[in-house]
């Protein structure tokens, strides 16, 4: 019997000060295809770097018939998801909780794909993490930078 494919999804965010200049890295797998994505924001955070490569991985994806892997070093994200803390926050309108934009957007692809979150040691030699590492801190440094909308929404 042939092993399912699945979409595996590597994820980080990094940001110079936090709040500060921030970016995101992305590598994705699925066969032997490889993707890698970045971008840089002028004021953000780190926990809303960790959220938007999920989002942007998750947004590139066009069938939901293939399980996704999501492999990522924010505990923040990781044990939202799979602890459900993030249903415990919805049921609550999110009292009290910050990103809320970010989750709202990432709430409904968690219900559109099969997908597990993993937590991964950051900056443990993992060569997909420490590859996601490096995009994020090049963006971060190098931008463009755009404008984090949503966080200065939260100001």
């Amino acid at each position: 019997m042939e092993k399912e494919k699945r979409i595996i999804i590597y994820t980080d965010g990094a940001c110079s000060g936090n709040p500060g200049r921030g970016g995101y890295g992305v590598v994705m797998l699925f066969g032997a295809k490889r993707k890698e994505m970045s971008a840089a924001f002028k004021l953000t955070t780190n926990n809303r770097m960790e959220l938007l490569a999920v989002i942007e991985a998750l947004s590139i994806i066009k069938h939901n018939q293939f399980g996704i892997d999501v492999f990522t070093d924010s505990k923040y994200v990781c044990d939202a998801i799979e602890k459900g803390w993030l249903q415990g926050w919805v049921k609550k309108g999110f009292k009290g909780k910050k990103n809320v934009d970010l989750w709202k957007i990432l709430i409904p692809l968690l219900k559109q794909f099969n997908i597990k979150f993993h937590w991964v040691k950051g900056h443990a030699g993992h060569p997909l993490n420490e590859r996601c590492d490096e995009l994020a801190v090049a963006a971060t440094e190098s931008g463009p930078w755009a404008e984090d909308t949503g966080y200065l929404a939260q100001q």
